[in-house]
């Protein structure tokens, strides 16, 4: 099957093959998957659409709450994470379409009654045009649930080693710089998962003509994790689909000298708890 970057991302770079790995984001997920499903109230016989739906996280869930007498459309710009989902999904209730969320041209108008996504915003420049889009296909009385992480919060909370862990890189400060300015300068230079915060989530549903907004906020600031033990695994995995893997940001970016001493510092903290700073918000809404 041919890939693409984001189904590359999806299915390998996102936990570097480690099971250790993939268990740590599995809860983590489940509980975005259930934090929009939930939100999104969910009727038998209701016709879903998950727009970004990736692996189908959110819209297998969906499957299971429509009904037998519900379909659930699976959108996505990846023909291979499509394909994917058209693996895992009941044929007889699911349909399949490739369209960006900006554009869902493909989706006729007032024609689903539930739109979800998660994590796809922060992909998408033209985010007004989206939230346009999730209201045009939308029939009166529709629901939309959204899940994004607000990176600006992060940035601006100072979370600063680029991978994530929250641990004490002091003594290897000036290579920890040295891998955040070849990620700053792989960025986009308008870069969408750092143009908005949750006000815009707001203020985009409401000017696309969505009502009875409501936003759940969360923000966390160095909070204890489960410690990552397979340091050699993390390295295989990039933080999205976008940028290069930590190793690759590595060997770009630091001399053998340097890598070895990074890897010698993160290995010293093996078992160390990691510490995560971030923000989500979940967003529901109404078309009328």
């Amino acid at each position: 099957m041919t890939t693409d970057r984001w189904a590359s991302w999806l299915l390998h770079r996102r936990d570097g093959g480690s099971a250790e790995l993939r268990e740590r984001f599995a809860a983590t997920l489940t509980g975005y998957r259930d934090g929009v499903l939930d939100r999104a109230a969910i009727a038998e016989g209701d016709v879903v659409l998950d727009v970004g739906t990736g692996t189908g996280l959110v819209g297998l869930g969906a499957l299971h709450r429509v009904g037998p007498s519900g379909r659930v459309v699976f959108s996505d710009v990846s023909a291979a994470l499509l394909e994917e989902c058209r693996r895992l999904a009941d044929p007889e209730r699911s349909s399949f379409v490739e369209a960006a969320a900006d554009d869902l041209s493909p989706i006729a108008d007032a024609s689903v009654d539930v739109v979800t996504t998660r994590s796809v915003l922060i992909y998408v420049a033209r985010k007004r045009e989206a939230f346009a889009e999730l209201f045009r296909v939308l029939r009166p009385g529709g629901r939309l649930s959204i899940f994004e992480p607000i990176n600006t919060f992060s940035v601006r909370a100072g979370a600063a080693d680029p991978f994530g862990l929250g641990l004490d890189f002091t003594a290897v400060a000036d290579l920890v710089a040295k891998v955040r300015a070849h990620y700053a300068a792989n960025a986009p230079a308008a870069d969408p998962m750092l143009d908005f915060d949750e006000r815009d989530l707001l203020r985009w549903a409401g000017e696309a003509g969505f009502t009875g907004l409501s936003l759940d906020y969360r923000a966390e600031i160095d909070v204890p994790a489960p410690p990552v033990t397979d340091w050699a695994a993390l390295k295989r995995t990039a933080p999205n689909p976008l940028v290069p893997t930590y190793a690759e940001a590595i060997e770009a970016a630091l001399t053998p000298a340097e890598r070895e001493r990074l890897d010698s510092h993160v290995r010293d903290l093996a078992g160390t708890p990691t510490r995560h700073t971030m923000a989500t918000a979940y967003l529901t809404a109404f078309r009328c």
